[in-house]
């Protein structure tokens, strides 16, 4: 069947359709009210570049019928999530702020968390990590709770200093009225802790405990600086967002102020390039968004009128009047002002990096769109070590990796067929995903030795060099025994300079952090059942090496080390 016959046959009905390059492989995802119209117009009249640049790609689509558009928006997200079509607006990270967890346990607890799914009640997000834990400090000292893992036989310094109610020895213990104060500051209300942090400074002065009561003062400080940034304050103390949206004929511009506990604590703001229409770009985005996000309320500006925002997020509102309109109100006036400065500052930025590609696509030969970049790093032949990234639409850090070097110690092409070998043979052992292309710090010997690691493993995979000049700055590309210059300030220079930096800086953090731990090796180390706490009480205890050689028996098992712990140690520092 021919691609206009089946787009003939499309039906007038809602659903999804996914468009897919030579490859077979799908590059986007869209939903419609009218399968039929919607794929059909992008074969028709003239489109943005991106929308151009997709058209130009496709090869063949698929739909799936679904019973309403509702249904539509809901199986896009889970196709876009199981695909990550290139094409599509996808979250650039899986970053999260820190909140503050309050565990549903018999004996609750308070901590900092970053995870998705809560095992408790959640408070925040807090707009960095410091505030975070600086609060669950502070109310730590201020009520009782639990702060161990797992209960003790016996109480412990927590609660002699009246830090904790020890559930351990009085498992009747009753949190209830500190966790009602516990969660009345975390929404808001920090008047009581105030006034109690307030009495007791005074308290600790009067008693000439000044350097407490200065402690008690940093501590108010703290809060009433906390609560004089905010700019924008509802006395309702709710945690939402407001939503603000701008477009034109290329770019969506959304703003999202972030309102914790009343006040504006932070704002999350970004300008894509759409495929489409432009307010279902932006809808889908937020859907990503607010997925694993739990507020009490959205607020969308006028923008979003006449959407069945209810049916895609949970407690969303368009306010028409009063403070939380004068919010949103807000939120779209930022929208607009970086859509309209965009253009000035980012409008190349993609256009540039996809342009980067397409060179690089050209000089290799085929479409590469997965990329692993190594290095090495030693010192006078000391602490030899490798060290891998991936970039795949930007560095995924998550599948870095750092390579301890075996076999050689100041051989650098002995150290690329090392760890070229280790790399691919795991991934063909463990039957994972190969790269489109291999990246390595050097010229052509080191590409050579990668590529006969590579021939004897039967992987055809290219190769490529990052060629450095004298003053070790990128200079050209190694590749089929060419050397292909790369102009400054060209998209692929800066693209592959920015491979290189983001590999030499991984390599040589690594290979710092490995000559400090050798620097500070100790015998110890090397002894089975000898940890980093027993080794610290062994060296606190003995003081020196030659002590502890001369301990006996009877004193190594006081401190409570077992007999083939002891014995392991005798033969190894004796």
């Amino acid at each position: 069947m021919d691609f206009r016959t089946k787009l003939n046959l499309l039906p007038d009905a809602p659903g999804c359709y996914l468009m897919k390059d030579d490859k077979d492989q799908v590059i986007y995802v869209g939903k419609a009210k009218n399968l039929k119209k919607r794929v059909k117009s992008y074969f028709i009249g003239a489109h943005n570049e991106k929308t151009t640049l997709l058209v130009s790609e496709i090869r063949d689509f698929s739909f799936v019928m679904t019973n309403s558009e509702h249904e539509s928006l809901i199986l896009e997200l889970n196709l876009i999530k199981e695909h990550m079509p290139k094409y599509n607006i996808r979250l650039a990270d899986d970053k999260t702020y820190p909140y503050i967890e309050l565990t549903e346990e018999r004996y609750p607890k308070l901590k900092v968390v970053r995870k998705k799914k809560p095992s408790g009640r959640l408070f925040g997000p807090y707009p960095n990590v410091y505030g975070a834990r600086e609060t669950v400090r502070l109310l730590n000292r201020l009520y009782p709770l639990r702060k161990c893992d797992t209960l003790p036989k016996k109480e412990c310094l927590y609660y002699h200093i009246g830090q904790c109610l020890a559930p351990c020895i009085f498992p009747d213990v009753d949190f209830g009225s500190h966790i009602k104060e516990i969660v009345r500051f975390l929404k808001g209300d920090t008047k009581d802790v105030l006034d109690r942090l307030h009495k007791e400074m005074e308290e600790a002065s009067s008693s000439l405990s000044f350097e407490k009561a200065a402690e008690y003062r940093d501590m108010i400080g703290h809060i009433e600086e906390t609560t004089r940034k905010q700019v924008i304050n509802l006395s309702d103390f709710k945690d939402r967002d407001a939503v603000g949206y701008a477009h034109d004929v290329d770019d969506v511009a959304l703003q999202i102020l972030m309102m914790r506990q009343g006040k504006i604590v932070d704002h999350h703001h970004i300008v894509f390039s759409y495929v489409g229409d432009p307010m279902e770009s932006a809808l889908s985005y937020l859907q990503q968004y607010y997925e694993s996000v739990s507020l009490d309320e959205i607020l969308f500006e006028d923008s979003f009128a006449g959407e069945d925002l209810s049916s895609l997020f949970k407690k969303a509102f368009i306010p028409r009047r009063g403070p939380k309109k004068h919010v949103t109100d807000l939120a779209h006036k930022n929208a607009a002002y970086d859509l309209m400065h965009h253009h000035e500052i980012y409008r190349h930025k993609d256009e540039r990096k996809q342009e980067a590609m397409r060179e690089l696509n050209e000089i290799i030969g085929r479409t590469v769109e997965r990329i692993e970049v190594f290095d090495n790093a030693q010192l006078f032949g000391t602490s030899p070590i490798s060290a891998m990234i991936l970039y795949e639409n930007g560095f995924d850090k998550n599948n870095y990796r750092k390579y301890h070097l075996k076999t050689t110690t100041d051989d650098d092409y002995q150290a690329m067929r090392e760890v070229t070998y280790r790399r691919y043979q795991r991934l063909l052992l463990e039957e994972k995903t190969m790269p489109d292309l291999v990246l390595v710090d050097g010229g052509l010997g080191q590409v050579r030795a990668a590529q006969d690691v590579l021939f004897e493993l039967m992987v055809d995979l290219p190769v490529a060099g990052l060629k450095k000049n004298s003053r070790h700055q990128l200079e050209a590309l190694i590749y089929n025994d060419r050397s292909y210059a790369l102009l400054k300030h060209s998209p692929l220079y800066k693209l592959l300079g920015k491979l290189s930096e983001e590999v030499h800086r991984f390599a040589i953090d690594f290979h710092r952090k490995t000559r400090k731990k050798k620097t500070i090796a100790s015998p110890l180390d090397r002894i089975p059942g000898i940890g980093p706490k027993r080794k610290r009480m062994l060296l606190e205890h003995f003081e020196t090496m030659d002590k502890l050689k001369n301990a006996s028996d009877t004193e190594l098992k006081s401190l409570g080390l077992p007999e083939n712990v002891i014995k392991a140690m005798k033969e190894v520092i004796s």
